[in-house]
This record gives C-alpha cells, structure tokens and sequence, in this order.
C-alpha cells in the first residue's frame, strides 16, 4: 500500500488540490483524532473545507468527506450512520473513520454500501493515501476488528517524527527547554474559539459492564508529560486560552510511568505553560480519585474548580453489577470533601438508569444522592445493550417503556436541581471565557463559560453590557440571574492575557 509521501508525489501532479470536510461525531477524544487527522490530510495534499452547515448551498462542495464516527450509545451510532448517508446524499465520495468504524469494520461496510471505504484507527498513518485510493475508484479493504485488550495498547506517542523542514508544532522546529521535540504530528485545529481539548491517554483498563470502549480503544496508555506540555505550548501559540484535558480515564494518567504523582505533576506543569488561562481536567472516576488530586485541583492557579467525576449510579447494588465502586454515603462523602477544598467548584457527572436488575429502592438511593450532592450538571441515560459488554448477558433486563420512564423521572429531579444549584451563585463572582459572539438580528449576545461550566455538556453564561467585549477575552463578572442551569452575569472587567 502506498504511504504517505507517495500521496504526496501524486497530489503534486494535480493543477488543484482535492477538498475533505472532515466532520465529528461524539465525545472530546475525536475531536482531537479529527484535529490530527486533519493535520495528516493537510499534510498529504488535500484541502481542508470548514464543516458544511445544514442548507448552506453556497458552500464549496468537498471531494470527499470523512465521518469521525461514534459507536458509545445505540443513538449515537444512528447520528453516525445518518450523518455518513447524509454525506453520500451530497454526491461527495465518503470515508467512514473512528469508533464505530473501529468496532463493526466489515459488517458496518457491509451494512452501509452508501459509505465508499470503512477504516480503523491503524489506517490513520496512511489516510492520506487511502483517501487517494478512494478517489481515484479503489475501494480500500474495510476494517477488520479485532479485540483491542488483545493487543499491545494504541500507543498516542508512536507518531513520525518531525521531518527536515517540518516545524514541530508551536516551535519552528525546536522544542522550548525542557519539552520534547518529537515524536509529534501536527494537528490542524478545526474550531476557531478559544477552547481545544488536548489528549492525555488512550485507552482503558477498566471493564465496567456497561461499556465497550477497552475492547476497541484499547489498554490504557498515558502519553509522555513533555509531548503534553510540547503541544499545550503549541495551542497557546493558535490563540487558545483554555485546554480540556481529555482521555476515557484521566485519574490512570501515570500508572504507567515513574513518579509518585504523576497527573498531579502535570496539571501543575500545564498551569506554567504562558498563553493558556484555564487548564480543565475531564472524566474522573470516584475510586481513583485521591486526595492530593482535588488538593491540586484546588490549590493551581489556572486549574479550573471543576470536577467531572464518572458516577454512573449510586446504589451499591447496580454499581457492583455494574463492575463499579461506590454508595450513595461513599459518593456524598467524596462530593463533601471536593467543596471543602473548593466550595464554588463544579461537579458534573453522567447517570445510567435502567440497569438490568435495577429496583424501586436502586432508583431511590440515585436520588438520595442526588439530592444530597447538589451537582452542577448531570447527563441522564437509559441503559441500552450493548453487544460484546457484560451486561448484555445479564438477567433480569427492564421494559424499555420502564426505561424511557426512569429516564423521565430522574431528568426532572436533575433540571430541578441544577436549577437550584445554579440560583445559588446568584451574587458571586466568576470568570468567564467568552466563547460565542452573536451580532445578528440588530442584537449582540454574548456569552462564555465560568470554571464550573465545561465545553458543551454543561450551562453557559451570557454576558449583559458586553459592548467592546471579544472572542477569547476572559472577564470577571458577577452572576446576576439565572435560566434553568445558565448563568446571567454583568462584567466587571477584562483580565489580562498571559503572552505565550
């Protein structure tokens, strides 16, 4: 199979460069293999268009169009599946990449004719080429999958070094003191806001019942610490003021290498890193969460206040079922400790009801901890099957009609309480990182997020008197009112950039 500089050679010879839209499904983990993917693409001769918007016939038509699918939830694998037909609806060729290509690889190619190739995570070097194939009338073999516990972990390091004449990003070619300068692949940021996720680990080494991301992501791996700090050096030098610190499991990151504290040393490593405000840590889970991380959390400067803890249910019963730890006094007992070292932070979790054998007095003590935590924000899901999970086999599984209605009772307990939490910092100031401007409609809104609400799965804020504000500034405001779970502030002022 040709590699990646023979697409170079045959893209060359083409008077224009052929066009992809890259478009992402799912969770912040594929927003960064797209960004990466993209960086590859541009890398091998293509063209690189914005994400096409619904009904926007003035814009340019791409060549091709690549799907970064997602393969989480039943309803997330419909979005993806409905997202590549709309694609082939386009007349482009399109190019299925990502979970759900990963998990099904040949029964998804199967099953969906419309997509032109399905390819897995190990075609990313080579996607260039592939692409190249596809246009030109070959169609690559699909996937096959494969257990990926099986298998050595997707190392995120093993990436080509930087090339003569290559810039390492955000350096020109030489890493600051101290920082790596390979092995490192450019990424081409795909969001123009202040905010980019920047991945600390792949994989997972867990195996809750519920869930089927170890067996196509993977073991868990943590990225080495300098190629971290390299490429958060690197997003400070594109203008972004805050990165999201993702992976399917952050509280592993450094088990597997040296050190004592090792995502600690980090968090306070990235907080020095001059250009970036606001370092947010995502996805921890309860049982691994140690003191000396929300001392750590609590106590950098730059670290968001913000805790998104994986709780997924609190009795104890469908937790163990689960294959998970925890209780609702185990949970509200972490939940005290956290405000007693940070009492304005965020607390956001993820919440699964209808879980085979879930009982009336289950649901109950979810709600005694819900009412006793008083999170921030809670996603509500309905338990779904899962094939290739541990729980798919197991006994004693509930109506879907009883799901939809759980669902319903424990998101009005949530709305309510996020609600709540949300009027009670009426009065206390935050700070906002304005992320979305709207001047239309002879209107301006303004709005931005305090260091409670995380990129897109929590509230915002909307700022008032926001004339002369822009995109990226970081302002102090007083939180005034509220809607639901948003926040309505005036500002203050607009604190300083730091320089990278």
């Amino acid at each position: 199979m040709r590699n990646l500089c023979a697409a170079v050679d045959r893209l060359a010879n083409v008077s224009s460069a052929p066009t992809v839209s890259l478009i992402t499904m799912g969770c912040a983990r594929n927003e960064v293999d797209s960004s990466e993917i993209a960086g590859r693409l541009a890398a091998g001769g293509f063209r690189l268009l914005t994400e096409q918007a619904d009904g926007d016939a003035g814009q340019e038509p791409a060549d091709i169009v690549v799907v970064n699918t997602c393969a989480f939830v039943a309803s997330a694998k419909k979005d993806s599946i409905d997202t590549v037909l709309a694609a082939a609806d386009t007349g482009a060729k399109v190019v299925a990449v990502g979970c759900l290509a990963e998990r099904y690889g040949q029964e998804l190619a199967a099953a969906l004719p419309e997509a032109d190739a399905v390819l897995g995570f190990d075609s990313y070097p080579e996607l260039a080429a592939l692409l190249g194939d596809v246009l030109d009338g070959h169609a690559p073999a699909p996937h096959v999958p494969v257990d990926r516990r099986t298998l050595l972990p997707i190392s995120p390091v093993s990436r080509p070094a930087a090339a003569a004449g290559i810039s390492v990003p955000g350096h020109g070619g030489a890493a600051p003191t101290g920082l790596a300068a390979g092995p490192l692949l450019t990424r081409t940021l795909l969001q123009s806001g202040p905010v980019a996720p920047l991945k600390i680990a792949s994989g997972c080494d867990r195996r809750c019942t519920f869930c089927a991301i170890p067996a196509f992501r993977g073991s868990f791996v943590s990225r080495q610490p300098q190629e971290i700090l390299t490429e958060a050096h690197w997003l400070a030098e594109q203008g972004i003021r805050e990165i999201v610190l993702v992976s399917e499991n952050s509280t592993s990151y450094g088990k597997d290498l040296p050190g004592d504290r090792p995502l600690e040393d980090l968090l306070v490593a990235l907080s020095g890193v001059r250009g970036i405000d606001r370092v947010r840590l995502s996805y921890l889970q309860p049982a691994e969460t140690k003191p000396s991380l929300l001392q750590t959390i609590a106590g950098t400067e730059r670290v968001a206040d913000y805790f998104d803890m994986s709780f997924q249910h609190a009795s104890e019963p469908v937790l163990r079922r689960m294959r998970r730890f925890g209780s609702v006094q185990g949970f509200l007992g972490l939940t005290e400790q956290i405000r007693a070292v940070a009492p304005e932070a965020g607390i956001r979790s993820n919440v699964i009801v209808g879980f085979p054998g879930e009982t009336a007095a289950d649901l109950e003590a979810l709600e005694q901890f819900l009412i006793g935590a008083r999170l921030d924000a809670v996603g509500v899901f309905g338990y779904s099957d899962e094939d290739g999970t541990g729980a798919f086999d197991l006994p004693d599984k509930i109506d879907d009609d009883e799901i939809d209605e759980r669902v319903e009772r424990i998101t009005a307990l949530v709305e309510e309480l996020s609600a709540q939490r949300a009027e009670d910092r009426v009065g206390t100031r935050i700070e906002v990182l304005i992320d979305e401007i709207d001047d239309q409609d002879g209107g301006r809104t303004v709005v931005g997020r305090g260091a409670h609400q995380a990129p897109e799965v929590d509230g915002s804020t909307t700022l008032t008197d926001a004339d002369g504000l822009e995109l990226g500034d970081l302002v102090l405001a007083t939180v005034i009112d509220t809607d639901g779970i948003d926040l309505i502030a005036r500002p203050t002022r607009v604190l300083p950039r730091s320089t990278p």
